[in-house]
Protein backbone atom coordinates (compact mmCIF):
# COMPACT_ATOMS: atom_id res chain seq x y z
CA UNK A 1 0.00 0.00 0.00
CA UNK A 2 1.15 3.36 -1.19
CA UNK A 3 0.52 7.01 0.26
CA UNK A 4 -1.24 8.04 -3.01
CA UNK A 5 -2.55 5.13 -3.92
CA UNK A 6 -5.27 5.76 -6.50
CA UNK A 7 -5.01 9.59 -6.82
CA UNK A 8 -3.48 11.29 -9.51
CA UNK A 9 -0.81 14.13 -9.49
CA UNK A 10 -0.27 17.16 -12.07
CA UNK A 11 3.08 18.28 -12.25
CA UNK A 12 4.66 21.12 -14.26
CA UNK A 13 8.41 21.64 -15.32
CA UNK A 14 8.36 17.79 -15.19
CA UNK A 15 10.71 16.96 -18.06
CA UNK A 16 14.09 16.84 -15.59
CA UNK A 17 15.26 18.29 -12.28
CA UNK A 18 13.13 18.43 -9.14
CA UNK A 19 9.61 18.26 -11.55
CA UNK A 20 10.67 14.91 -12.61
CA UNK A 21 11.92 13.67 -8.79
CA UNK A 22 8.76 14.41 -7.46
CA UNK A 23 7.12 12.31 -10.40
CA UNK A 24 9.18 9.47 -9.61
CA UNK A 25 8.39 10.19 -5.93
CA UNK A 26 4.72 10.36 -6.06
CA UNK A 27 4.50 7.42 -8.70
CA UNK A 28 6.27 5.00 -6.27
CA UNK A 29 3.19 6.38 -3.49
CA UNK A 30 0.83 4.85 -5.83
CA UNK A 31 0.06 8.07 -7.61
CA UNK A 32 -0.51 8.32 -11.69
CA UNK A 33 1.65 11.44 -13.18
CA UNK A 34 0.08 13.75 -15.61
CA UNK A 35 3.52 15.52 -16.47
CA UNK A 36 4.07 18.56 -18.28
CA UNK A 37 6.62 20.79 -19.43
CA UNK A 38 7.29 23.61 -21.95
CA UNK A 39 10.28 21.23 -23.76
CA UNK A 40 11.53 24.54 -25.51
CA UNK A 41 13.91 27.19 -24.77
CA UNK A 42 12.57 30.34 -23.42
CA UNK A 43 15.49 33.59 -24.97
CA UNK A 44 16.46 35.44 -22.23
CA UNK A 45 17.10 31.88 -20.21
CA UNK A 46 20.84 31.67 -20.70
CA UNK A 47 20.86 27.43 -20.05
CA UNK A 48 19.21 25.57 -22.01
CA UNK A 49 15.75 23.80 -21.28
CA UNK A 50 14.54 20.03 -20.98
CA UNK A 51 13.64 18.42 -24.62
CA UNK A 52 10.59 16.42 -25.84
CA UNK A 53 13.13 13.53 -25.10
CA UNK A 54 13.58 14.26 -21.29
CA UNK A 55 9.94 14.56 -20.96
CA UNK A 56 9.20 11.38 -22.80
CA UNK A 57 12.04 9.88 -20.05
CA UNK A 58 10.10 11.03 -16.95
CA UNK A 59 6.74 8.91 -18.47
CA UNK A 60 9.45 6.04 -19.02
CA UNK A 61 10.66 6.09 -15.54
CA UNK A 62 6.73 6.62 -13.81
CA UNK A 63 5.51 3.17 -15.90
CA UNK A 64 8.72 1.80 -14.40
CA UNK A 65 7.42 2.41 -11.07
CA UNK A 66 3.87 0.51 -12.70
CA UNK A 67 2.14 3.73 -12.68
CA UNK A 68 0.14 5.33 -15.85
CA UNK A 69 1.78 8.64 -16.80
CA UNK A 70 0.16 11.24 -19.39
CA UNK A 71 2.23 13.70 -20.72
CA UNK A 72 2.14 16.75 -23.29
CA UNK A 73 4.57 19.83 -23.70
CA UNK A 74 2.29 23.12 -22.56
CA UNK A 75 3.91 26.35 -21.35
CA UNK A 76 3.07 27.36 -18.19
CA UNK A 77 2.52 30.94 -19.20
CA UNK A 78 -0.69 29.93 -21.51
CA UNK A 79 -3.46 28.97 -19.48
CA UNK A 80 -5.33 27.58 -22.34
CA UNK A 81 -2.50 25.07 -23.12
CA UNK A 82 -2.56 23.79 -19.40
CA UNK A 83 -6.55 23.38 -19.22
CA UNK A 84 -6.06 21.14 -21.91
CA UNK A 85 -3.23 19.28 -20.80
CA UNK A 86 -5.43 18.47 -17.43
CA UNK A 87 -8.62 17.73 -19.73
CA UNK A 88 -6.69 15.46 -21.73
CA UNK A 89 -4.58 14.18 -18.31
CA UNK A 90 -8.15 13.45 -16.17
CA UNK A 91 -9.80 12.10 -19.08
CA UNK A 92 -7.32 9.20 -19.53
CA UNK A 93 -6.69 8.65 -15.57
CA UNK A 94 -10.26 9.80 -14.25
CA UNK A 95 -9.65 12.27 -11.22
CA UNK A 96 -7.34 14.82 -9.71
CA UNK A 97 -5.75 14.95 -6.52
CA UNK A 98 -2.48 16.88 -6.79
CA UNK A 99 -1.07 19.64 -8.20
CA UNK A 100 2.55 20.97 -8.22
CA UNK A 101 3.11 23.92 -9.46
CA UNK A 102 6.96 23.71 -10.04
CA UNK A 103 7.95 24.65 -13.71
CA UNK A 104 10.83 27.47 -13.81
CA UNK A 105 13.29 29.34 -14.60
CA UNK A 106 16.06 31.84 -13.70
CA UNK A 107 17.52 34.39 -16.15
CA UNK A 108 20.75 35.35 -15.06
CA UNK A 109 23.27 38.40 -15.70
CA UNK A 110 22.96 41.32 -17.74
CA UNK A 111 20.22 40.85 -20.25
CA UNK A 112 17.28 43.05 -21.26
CA UNK A 113 14.75 44.16 -19.46
CA UNK A 114 11.80 41.73 -20.31
CA UNK A 115 14.13 38.66 -18.47
CA UNK A 116 12.22 40.13 -15.36
CA UNK A 117 9.16 39.55 -17.06
CA UNK A 118 10.17 36.46 -18.48
CA UNK A 119 10.92 35.49 -14.96
CA UNK A 120 7.61 36.55 -13.98
CA UNK A 121 5.41 35.28 -16.39
CA UNK A 122 7.11 31.60 -15.87
CA UNK A 123 7.98 31.72 -11.78
CA UNK A 124 4.43 33.27 -10.62
CA UNK A 125 1.99 33.95 -13.24
CA UNK A 126 2.74 30.41 -14.31
CA UNK A 127 1.94 28.73 -10.73
CA UNK A 128 -1.14 30.89 -10.71
CA UNK A 129 -2.60 29.75 -13.99
CA UNK A 130 -1.59 25.97 -12.96
CA UNK A 131 -3.62 26.46 -9.83
CA UNK A 132 -6.78 28.04 -11.73
CA UNK A 133 -6.77 25.54 -14.84
CA UNK A 134 -6.30 22.52 -11.77
CA UNK A 135 -9.49 23.71 -9.73
CA UNK A 136 -12.41 22.57 -11.25
CA UNK A 137 -10.80 18.99 -10.82
CA UNK A 138 -10.28 19.46 -7.34
CA UNK A 139 -12.25 18.19 -4.37
CA UNK A 140 -12.28 17.64 -0.84
CA UNK A 141 -8.57 16.28 0.15
CA UNK A 142 -6.86 17.70 -2.71
CA UNK A 143 -3.26 19.42 -2.18
CA UNK A 144 -1.87 21.99 -4.00
CA UNK A 145 2.36 22.61 -3.80
CA UNK A 146 3.82 25.49 -5.04
CA UNK A 147 7.79 25.58 -5.53
CA UNK A 148 9.28 28.48 -3.98
CA UNK A 149 12.47 29.67 -3.22
CA UNK A 150 14.73 30.62 -0.51
CA UNK A 151 15.10 33.82 -2.77
CA UNK A 152 11.59 34.61 -1.40
CA UNK A 153 12.48 34.79 2.27
CA UNK A 154 16.10 36.00 2.56
CA UNK A 155 16.29 40.03 2.56
CA UNK A 156 17.92 41.09 -0.68
CA UNK A 157 17.44 37.09 -2.12
CA UNK A 158 18.74 37.01 -5.60
CA UNK A 159 17.97 40.96 -7.22
CA UNK A 160 21.72 42.10 -6.46
CA UNK A 161 22.59 44.41 -9.55
CA UNK A 162 24.69 41.63 -10.65
CA UNK A 163 22.00 39.34 -11.42
CA UNK A 164 20.26 41.67 -13.63
CA UNK A 165 16.65 42.21 -14.28
CA UNK A 166 16.07 38.40 -14.39
CA UNK A 167 17.11 38.00 -10.87
CA UNK A 168 15.31 40.52 -9.73
CA UNK A 169 12.28 38.77 -11.40
CA UNK A 170 13.07 35.60 -10.15
CA UNK A 171 12.87 36.78 -6.73
CA UNK A 172 9.66 38.65 -7.48
CA UNK A 173 7.80 35.77 -8.47
CA UNK A 174 8.96 33.37 -5.59
CA UNK A 175 7.94 36.43 -3.14
CA UNK A 176 5.13 36.42 -4.99
CA UNK A 177 4.23 32.81 -5.21
CA UNK A 178 4.68 32.49 -0.93
CA UNK A 179 2.41 35.33 -1.06
CA UNK A 180 -0.12 33.18 -3.56
CA UNK A 181 0.09 30.35 -1.13
CA UNK A 182 -0.86 31.73 2.03
CA UNK A 183 -3.29 33.71 0.30
CA UNK A 184 -5.11 30.73 -1.71
CA UNK A 185 -4.86 28.59 1.42
CA UNK A 186 -7.38 30.92 3.83
CA UNK A 187 -10.05 31.06 0.30
CA UNK A 188 -9.63 27.23 -0.34
CA UNK A 189 -9.52 26.05 3.37
CA UNK A 190 -13.25 25.65 3.17
CA UNK A 191 -13.18 23.50 0.67
CA UNK A 192 -10.63 21.02 2.51
CA UNK A 193 -8.35 22.26 -0.21
CA UNK A 194 -4.89 22.48 1.07
CA UNK A 195 -2.30 24.64 -0.46
CA UNK A 196 1.24 24.76 0.62
CA UNK A 197 4.68 25.78 -0.82
CA UNK A 198 8.54 24.30 -0.12
CA UNK A 199 11.11 26.51 -0.80
CA UNK A 200 14.56 24.66 -1.22
CA UNK A 201 18.27 26.09 -0.54
CA UNK A 202 20.09 25.46 -3.20
CA UNK A 203 19.18 22.12 -5.36
CA UNK A 204 21.28 19.98 -8.09
CA UNK A 205 19.47 20.80 -11.22
CA UNK A 206 20.43 22.88 -14.68
CA UNK A 207 19.15 26.11 -13.17
CA UNK A 208 22.10 25.91 -10.29
CA UNK A 209 24.65 24.19 -12.67
CA UNK A 210 24.71 27.15 -14.87
CA UNK A 211 27.07 29.20 -16.45
CA UNK A 212 25.26 32.54 -14.94
CA UNK A 213 24.91 31.31 -11.45
CA UNK A 214 28.16 30.41 -11.67
CA UNK A 215 29.32 33.79 -11.94
CA UNK A 216 27.03 35.00 -9.67
CA UNK A 217 28.85 32.92 -6.47
CA UNK A 218 32.37 32.95 -7.77
CA UNK A 219 32.14 36.65 -9.54
CA UNK A 220 36.02 36.91 -8.61
CA UNK A 221 36.51 33.95 -11.52
CA UNK A 222 35.88 35.36 -15.25
CA UNK A 223 35.02 31.89 -16.22
CA UNK A 224 34.03 30.17 -13.03
CA UNK A 225 33.67 25.90 -13.41
CA UNK A 226 31.28 23.60 -10.95
CA UNK A 227 34.51 22.55 -8.98
CA UNK A 228 35.36 26.37 -8.23
CA UNK A 229 31.91 27.20 -6.94
CA UNK A 230 31.65 24.34 -5.19
CA UNK A 231 32.81 26.32 -1.16
CA UNK A 232 31.00 29.40 -2.41
CA UNK A 233 27.45 27.00 -2.35
CA UNK A 234 28.64 25.32 0.87
CA UNK A 235 28.94 28.64 2.76
CA UNK A 236 25.36 29.80 2.51
CA UNK A 237 23.96 27.17 4.39
CA UNK A 238 24.83 26.74 8.02
CA UNK A 239 24.40 22.99 8.23
CA UNK A 240 27.61 20.63 7.72
CA UNK A 241 26.53 19.22 4.42
CA UNK A 242 26.97 19.15 0.69
CA UNK A 243 27.03 22.27 -1.39
CA UNK A 244 23.73 21.35 -2.86
CA UNK A 245 20.74 19.58 -1.82
CA UNK A 246 19.44 17.20 -4.23
CA UNK A 247 16.13 17.02 -5.88
CA UNK A 248 15.45 13.93 -4.37
CA UNK A 249 15.44 15.65 -0.82
CA UNK A 250 12.50 18.08 -2.14
CA UNK A 251 10.51 15.57 -2.96
CA UNK A 252 10.42 14.13 0.51
CA UNK A 253 8.63 17.41 1.37
CA UNK A 254 6.32 17.32 -2.05
CA UNK A 255 5.56 13.65 -0.85
CA UNK A 256 4.93 14.87 2.60
CA UNK A 257 2.45 17.31 1.36
CA UNK A 258 0.76 15.40 -1.09
CA UNK A 259 -0.04 12.78 0.98
CA UNK A 260 -2.94 12.20 3.88
CA UNK A 261 0.25 12.71 6.63
CA UNK A 262 -0.29 16.73 6.45
CA UNK A 263 -4.13 16.28 6.08
CA UNK A 264 -4.43 19.11 8.33
CA UNK A 265 -1.08 21.09 6.79
CA UNK A 266 -2.17 23.85 4.85
CA UNK A 267 -0.31 27.37 4.36
CA UNK A 268 3.03 26.34 5.36
CA UNK A 269 6.40 28.06 3.58
CA UNK A 270 8.19 24.89 4.18
CA UNK A 271 12.00 25.29 4.12
CA UNK A 272 14.37 22.71 2.69
CA UNK A 273 17.26 24.78 3.00
CA UNK A 274 20.16 23.25 5.43
CA UNK A 275 19.19 26.41 7.45
CA UNK A 276 20.08 28.82 4.59
CA UNK A 277 17.22 31.55 5.51
CA UNK A 278 17.23 31.84 9.57
CA UNK A 279 19.84 34.59 8.93
CA UNK A 280 16.83 36.47 7.58
CA UNK A 281 13.85 34.80 9.33
CA UNK A 282 12.48 35.07 12.93
CA UNK A 283 11.17 32.66 15.32
CA UNK A 284 7.26 34.03 14.91
CA UNK A 285 5.33 36.45 12.52
CA UNK A 286 2.31 37.16 14.63
CA UNK A 287 1.00 39.98 13.34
Amino acid sequence: MGKLDGKVAFITGAARGQGRSHALALAAEGADIIAVDICADIETNTYALASSDDLEETRRLVEKEDRRCVTSIADVRDPGQLRQSIEQGVAELGRLDIVVANAGICPLGQMPGNAFLDAVDVDLVGVINTVSAAYPHLRAGASIIATGSTAALMKGGSDSPAMGPGGAGYTHAKKGVAQFVHDAAKALAPESIRVNAVHPTNCNTDMLHSEGMYKIFRPDLEAPTREDTVDAFASTQPMPTTPWVEPEDISKAVLFLASDDAQFVTGLQMKVDAGQALAHTHAYAIK
